[in-house]
């Protein structure tokens, strides 16, 4: 099956559908965050090195990058954020901008093979961010939308994808190195989008043959406890071979649905990672005692 690699100047991951699920830490954005932003400007990368680490500490498999300030110098913050990223984070980045000069910042900086975040099916941006990606010998996210915006309808969806994936193609950029975000609909307006986009994700994995990736928080925009419903989504989403989320490793609930999700499918071998992290500890100075006595009173 497809496999994805990405890479730091320290460590290499595979995204793929026989792989553990890819959790794409979110948080190093300005966006809707006024201090990071602020900081950010006056150049103050404190909060960007913390939060690298804390979500690297809580999960994270690796991290996106994002310098969108307003009236800001994107490419140099971008650049000197990726730069000090990798200083302190073995793993692998996306370089996340919407500005073609803040992308060929970060990546002339960057150490290894990053995630280019993001190309869409509109033709102006194809034909400015593929050229880039297969300079770099980078990895790309292709959003399902193009010059008629974002449809409804799956169906016209994956036809997008299926056209950047050949316009990739056609630049020398193999699919797997594509990883298709099908653009996940809020299901408290859309009721089926839910529905939609797990076909979606089925059909992306089966008959286009990429990974799949999204942002994992739009499905519960507007909803009471959006992390109960991220979760239930996540491992749903695991299931129908969705392989990587942009997403905040620091919320518990989220990344329990995706460890539950990858025992499941078959991606966490003899349930370590799951016993590992949820095990209860043997009672101090108990030396087993509770476990022998259990086996006794079963035996009796």
């Amino acid at each position: 099956m497809t496999k994805t690699l990405i890479s730091s100047d320290k460590q290499e991951i595979t995204i793929g559908f026989e792989a553990p699920f890819c959790v794409i830490g979110e948080r190093i954005n300005p966006t809707g965050r006024k201090l990071l932003a602020a900081e950010m400007a006056a150049g103050d990368y404190s909060r960007v090195i913390a939060d690298a680490v804390a979500q690297v500490e809580a999960g994270a498999t690796m991290l996106d990058v994002n310098a969108g300030i307003p009236m800001a110098d994107e490419p140099a913050i971008l650049a000197e954020s990726i730069k000090l990223v990798q200083d302190v984070v073995d793993v692998p980045l996306a370089i996340d901008s919407s500005i073609v000069a803040a992308l060929e910042a970060g990546l002339s900086v960057y150490k290894g093979k990053p995630l280019v975040n993001s190309v869409t099916g509109e033709e102006e941006r194809l034909e400015v961010v593929l050229p880039l990606v297969k300079k770099y010998g980078a990895a790309v996210v292709a959003i399902s939308n193009d010059e008629t915006g974002i449809s409804e309808d799956p169906n016209v969806r994956y036809e997008v994808a299926k056209m950047i994936v050949e316009r990739a193609e056609d630049y020398g950029i193999p699919r797997e190195d594509v990883i298709v975000d099908p653009l996940i609909m809020p299901v408290g307006a859309i009721n089926m989008a839910g529905r939609s986009a797990l076909d979606l994700i089925i059909r992306l994995r089966n008959e286009l043959k990429v990974n799949t990736t999204c942002g994992a928080s739009n499905i519960s925009f507007g909803l009471p406890n959006r992390h109960g419903m991220n979760a239930a989504f996540l491992s749903m989403a695991a299931g129908a071979g969705m392989t990587s989320a942009i997403m905040n490793p620091l919320h518990s609930e989220e990344m329990t649905g995706i460890m539950g999700a990858n025992v499941m499918n078959g991606n966490d071998p003899e349930c370590r990672n799951w016993i590992k992290r949820f095990r209860e500890p043997v009672a101090a100075g108990s030396g087993g005692r509770e476990r022998r006595q259990t086996r006794r009173s079963r035996s009796a």
